[in-house]
């Protein structure tokens, strides 16, 4: 079997000190989210931060580790179109069910 590009290039396939930068990326993204949850003045921006966040570790996650960084850009429109398509009506519910409102008590 020949993993060959269509055009016939080779792709390089990553050393593992590339794996373990991505997973120092990860590790300072999770470290962010843990510490924005205990800043009092971020309360009202939390949940789409944190959204954002968890958006930006999926990509890293797939990209690297799943490989769909190397495969052909078709497989990564049919797993990334979708799960779009999923993020933003589960995000319009949140914004319509008032999920994304901090309610504080006086």
């Amino acid at each position: 079997m020949d993993h060959a590009t269509p055009h016939g290039e080779q792709r390089e396939h990553p050393v593992p000190a590339t794996y373990l930068k991505v997973a120092a990326i990860l590790t300072v993204i999770t470290a962010v989210e843990v510490t924005l949850y205990y800043i009092p003045a971020m309360r009202g921006v939390l949940v789409p931060l944190l959204l954002l966040f968890s958006a930006a570790k999926f990509g890293i996650v797939v990209g690297w580790y799943m490989h769909l960084r190397f495969d052909p850009i078709l497989y990564t429109r049919l797993f990334l179109g979708p799960l779009g398509i999923a993020a933003v009506i589960t995000i319009v519910l949140m914004l319509l069910f008032g999920h994304f409102i901090q309610h504080t008590q006086t």
